[in-house]
């Protein structure tokens, strides 16, 4: 059985969290529009690679020629789950306050929490990775000095 609590908002939090789910509309929309040009860019990227000669002195990235276009995807990928997560916490933050229905509003409020949960494993593996590769480096210099 699940433990309510019978919450009331004053006018000011209700305010709060319409201004707060209209904001959130916005960066979700802009995230978006973001993600396709991510799209749009690796699939230009891939069409402009593809006439390039595969190695020469003209075209440095020719190694890279399929690398490029696949990163673009994958970043796209990757910053999917966060927009929509806050796309549904503006959606539904939105419904929940013009119906008044508590359950909407919490389902807007698991899917804030999703949102700053992802970002916040995100931020902790870029992290991570900065400290791997800042190891990598030292550990990579140090032998170089001692030939």
């Amino acid at each position: 059985m699940e433990n309510e609590l019978d919450l009331k908002l004053n006018q000011a939090a209700i305010e709060a969290l319409k201004s707060s789910g209209k904001w959130s509309m916005f960066l979700a929309i802009m995230g978006f529009v973001g993600i396709a040009f991510m799209v749009i860019l690796a699939i230009f990227m891939s069409s402009f690679m593809s006439i390039l000669p595969d190695k020469s002195a003209a075209n440095p990235f020719g190694a890279f020629k399929g690398f490029i276009s696949f990163f673009y995807i994958i970043l796209a990928a990757l910053y999917f789950p966060p927009i929509y997560y806050l796309y549904k916490y503006a959606t539904d933050m939105s419904n929940g306050l013009l119906t008044k229905n508590s359950d909407t509003i919490s389902n807007a409020l698991v899917s804030l929490k999703s949102h700053h949960k992802y970002l916040g494993i995100s931020i902790l593996v870029i992290i991570g990775l900065y400290i791997v590769g800042i190891v990598g480096f030292i550990i990579f210099f140090a032998s170089m000095a001692k030939h």
